[in-house]
């Protein structure tokens, strides 16, 4: 086969558009990129991009940055360095020249400025912040001041006003004195452990380039900063520190590294900064926000030798702090924005090898339709009902390459509850046209025909459902029209009971992914589309996350920890989420926007067919095959 360039290497990686310039003759289906028999890439000139070797193994050992095309898997693989940053969760009290110590998922945040000194302390346990025990003294002026962990942390410094030297030290629920520093001051950099801490730096009435020890009690001078700085980006320990930007009497550049003594002089930051978040050690550091003097939110991580730029922040802003003790795991947290703010970042930079998550395009249907469902895997799906128009009972079975044909349903019908495998299904519902709108029919599939089932306690359509033809769960739906609903009903393989818990959102057009005893809800459409979600334990909803963007119409797979959800919408839309238990991500998109479709499968391994598709006929295939990225090194990580 030819070869295949860094361009198209990028793009599939980062789930980003393929198209002629990133080498690709024709388009990418399942055939020609799962099976190992590659015909449509074509060598490009080194002017569009490095060329990328087709091996038949893996190659070991591997370099980040490399990318090759595994011929034997039908894979394209690569060794990447993933850097974002995600919003935590909010403060509790929104304040700006706060102190910081601890880690990314066990920071530590006191004082600070509110409307006047702020005394309060605040803890974060990865998801949230809960209230810590009081300072002694309330204290602002505590930018890049704190250090330590979250249950034996120390502060110096501060302005009361006056300067202060009083310490402090945390044990995880109080604060008690410490030994005072011998130089009031404020904005000084702090670094280390309660018991092994650094002081460097500030402000007295003028920048000061003052170094100090700490030992757990008592304060020692050390050798003075070459350039005396305040309000500077901190990282490291007592004998491994490093110093960086902050003001002079504007903002600087400088970079400074110490060795428990002296200082030296060493490359300067990209940009020139200061009253911003730090993380990290020595040799492997990242700064992140401040001013310059403008606000940003601007992001670099330091090797030992060189500043890089990172992803930028999503609330640029000032007079923030941060955890500090890993470059690949850094927590930021308050500031002003010209205002306080109480939002929470996390930076995370990771080294992964894998495939990155992409949808190719699989077989035609032999019946193009809307409105229709389906169930089982990506490689053995059935695909039923919808509406063409009219409706139909037209059903087919998928293989992984092609649609087949099989026995229709008995009532024809569209906006269906689905449930259960290609060769054990379910069809609840939907809309027949007419008078009545909907039916409570319920038929159930064999793999090759239908038979009827209990019927449902209402009448309705546009539901939600999932499990298996013996164990189902229905949620919400439309019994008039216009009217959502939302009851909730459970089938045993012969009738079906109306559950006492109700949904806490009545809604139609909605998905549900899991079993009978665990689902999870998405999105749907009141008069609107939502982006509510809902979990189900066997005996009540419980309102859940809620999906980053709104959508109804659209088609999922998976279980309630682990669902792929893609297409959907008012207008089609082809974005793909992944939601692993707890938050959703954002994975690859469609090739083609699309709603009112069917899907199934798992999180990893999904169809998606039918629908309205933008640009394309209802009878389009999508297939979605899952990130395989892992963590392969950790390089970066210095905590």
């Amino acid at each position: 086969m030819g070869t295949i360039t860094r361009n198209f290497a990028n793009n599939i990686l980062s789930g980003g558009t393929i198209d002629a310039t990133d080498g690709i003759d024709g388009a990418i289906s399942s055939s020609n990129i799962a099976n190992s028999s590659v015909t449509n890439i074509t060598t490009v000139p080194a002017s569009i991009g490095e060329t990328i070797e087709s091996v038949a193994s893996d190659p070991s050992p591997v370099t980040e940055g490399q990318f090759w095309y595994n011929s034997t898997t039908g894979a394209l693989k690569g060794l990447v360095q993933l850097k974002a940053w995600s919003a935590g969760s909010n403060m509790t009290t929104a304040r700006r020249g706060l102190g910081g110590a601890g880690t990314q998922t066990a920071g530590l945040a006191m004082g600070g400025f509110v409307a006047a000194n702020s005394n309060a302390t605040e803890e974060y346990s990865e998801y949230s912040w809960s209230n810590g025990g009081n300072l002694g003294t309330a204290r602002r002026g505590l930018n890049s001041g704190g250090f330590g962990t979250q249950t034996a942390a120390a502060l110096g410094g501060g302005f009361i006003p006056p300067t202060s030297n009083a310490t402090e030290e945390y044990d995880g629920s109080a604060w008690t004195a410490g030994g005072s520093l011998n130089t009031a001051r404020y904005e000084s950099a702090q670094f280390g452990t309660q018991t092994t801490g650094v002081a460097a730096g500030g402000v007295t009435t003028v920048t000061v380039g003052d170094t100090e020890n700490y030992d757990g009690s008592a304060w020692t001078a050390s050798g003075s900063l070459n350039t005396s700085v305040g309000q500077a980006f901190r990282a490291g320990t007592q004998t491994v520190g490093l110093v960086s930007g902050g003001f002079t009497t504007v903002e600087t550049a400088i970079s400074q590294e110490y060795n428990g003594s002296t200082w030296t002089t060493v490359n300067n930051m990209n940009t020139a900064r200061g009253a911003g978040g730090s993380s990290g050690i020595q040799t492997s550091a990242v700064t992140f926000g401040g001013e310059t003097p403008t606000r940003t939110g601007a992001t670099e991580e330091y090797d030992g030798t060189t500043w890089m730029t990172s992803p930028t922040m999503a609330t640029a802003r000032n007079a923030l702090n941060s955890s500090a003790n890993s470059r690949s795991a850094a927590l930021a947290f308050g500031g002003t924005t010209g205002s306080n703010t109480a939002a929470t970042e996390e930076f995370n930079s990771t080294t992964q090898s894998g495939s990155r998550a992409v949808w190719a395009s699989g077989g035609n249907m032999g019946t193009g339709r809307y409105y229709q469902q389906g169930a089982g895997t990506q490689t053995a799906a059935v695909a039923f009902g919808g509406f063409l128009p009219p409706n139909t009972g037209a059903t087919e079975k998928y293989d992984g390459t092609s649609w087949t044909a099989s026995g229709s349903m008995a009532t024809a019908r569209s906006m269906i509850g689905p449930a259960g495998t290609q060769t054990s299904a379910l069809g609840a519902g939907g809309y027949i046209g007419g008078s009545p709108y909907f039916t409570s029919a319920t038929e159930e599939y064999n793999g090759s025909t239908w038979s009827g089932g209990g019927n449902m306690n209402q009448v309705k359509g546009k539901v939600g459902s999932c499990g298996t033809q013996t164990s189902a769960i229905s949620g919400g739906g439309d019994q008039t029209g216009p009217t959502v609903i939302n009851a909730t009903e459970l089938y045993d393989g012969t009738s079906w009971t109306t559950s006492p818990a109700s949904m806490n959102t009545a809604r139609s057009f909605l998905r549900l992914a899991g079993t009978q005893t665990a689902a999870q809800a998405f999105g749907g459409e009141t008069t609107v589309d939502i982006s509510n979600a809902e979990s189900w334990n066997g005996t009540s909803w419980t309102t859940a996350t809620s999906m980053p963007t709104i959508r109804s119409k659209m088609g999922v797979g998976g279980t309630q920890t682990s669902t792929v959800i893609f297409g959907g919408g008012t207008t089609p839309i082809a974005s793909t989420i992944i939601w692993n238990g707890t938050a959703f991500e954002t994975s690859s998109s469609m090739a083609l926007g699309r709603n009112i479709l069917g899907g199934c499968g798992v999180s990893t391994s999904a169809l998606a067919f039918g629908g309205q598709p933008s640009g394309a006929g209802p009878t389009s295939t999508e297939e979605f095959t899952g990130s395989t990225l892992t963590t392969t090194a950790s390089t970066l990580t210095t905590s």
